[in-house]
């Protein structure tokens, strides 16, 4: 028999874990999907070693830890966690139905926070169990003041306005930051590019592809191939910082929300609210712009308390 909950989460990280502390002191009970096989609980920041800039924590915390928290500040106040994936949902009928692989519940409201993947590479080096959060990362803004880049190369592998904003971010730190790009002019917009193009410390390595990382218990060397000349050149580097996109974890969906054209979820008043009602939407899932941990989780505080305020305009909770 088919569960009924007032309220499922599907996702955890920072918005789910926080939709789901605030919902579950709202007496909401919610049912939070945290993943299993398709990632680990505690989203992209399970990944992350330091986090520096999240506030309340002047020293930094390991990404695991901040997760545990969140995680154990929700259960205190009865949020339920279920070990599953979410494989389809139907938004077209109310209570909504949301399927996992070996679960499903009807659910009076859905807040969906499953996140996005940054984009890496697939070079050797750059892999788990290799030099990943060995040296490589996907956010400079997250990892770029770590004591193991400051006064170094760095490398940054992309084209456009992430990619420039990136490198621009990382020269507060850097002795030196190299903008690896496949062509022969940038991607982004003209004024990024001309910041990039003109900052003494960062230099554009044009017609340029990452071949392979090394380094002993971190990263301390880049081979760059040159797509034009097929020469490839080993440079001493200290980190090496993917800025080639995210990618929403909206497959599930399979055309139940509206979504841009990159994937990422509609949101109707610029925060929480998609085009079904009773189905919000928090964290990078729906932010194809700022994608930081303490942005994501004040989304997921927006949409549990708008779905709050909708399940009681609508009766739900008398």
């Amino acid at each position: 028999m088919t569960e009924i909950a007032k309220l499922v989460i599907i996702g955890s990280g920072p918005a789910g874990y926080t939709a789901a502390l605030y919902a579950a002191r709202a007496n909401l009970e919610p049912v939070v999907y945290e993943g299993f096989f398709e990632g680990p609980a505690g989203g992209q920041l399970m990944t992350t070693t330091d986090v520096e800039n999240f506030p309340g924590f002047p020293e930094g915390i390991t990404g695991p830890e901040l997760m545990g928290n969140f995680r154990k500040q929700a259960m205190r106040f009865g949020a339920k966690y279920i070990g599953d994936d979410v494989q389809q949902v139907d938004f077209t009928q109310h209570p909504f139905t949301v399927t996992g692989k070996k679960t499903q519940y009807k659910a009076l409201g859905v807040i969906v926070a499953t996140g996005a993947t940054a984009r890496r590479m697939d070079v050797p080096g750059a892999g788990e169990g290799e030099f990943w959060q060995k040296g490589v990362t996907a956010c400079a803004v997250c990892d770029g003041a770590m004591p193991m880049f400051r006064n170094k190369n760095l490398y940054v592998i992309g084209g456009g306005d992430s990619a420039c904003e990136e490198a621009i971010f990382l020269t507060k730190y850097a002795s030196k930051v190299f903008l690896v790009h496949r062509r022969d002019e940038l991607r982004a917009s003209k004024i990024m590019a001309e910041r990039v193009i003109k900052h003494p410390k960062i230099e554009v390595l044009w017609d340029s592809v990452l071949e392979k990382i090394e380094g002993d218990n971190v990263v301390n060397s880049v081979t760059l191939k040159n797509v034009k000349t097929g020469k490839e050149k080993k440079h001493e580097a200290a980190g090496v910082f993917f800025a080639i996109g995210h990618d929403p974890n909206t497959k599930f969906l399979k055309d139940q929300l509206n979504l841009d054209d990159k994937g990422f979820i509609k949101v109707v008043d610029g925060v929480a609210e998609t085009n079904v009602p009773g189905v919000f939407a928090a964290g990078d899932v729906q932010d194809p712009e700022i994608q930081q941990a303490v942005y994501a989780a004040g989304t997921g505080a927006a949409a549990a308390i708008k779905l709050e305020r909708w399940l009681s305009e609508k009766g739900y909770l008398d």
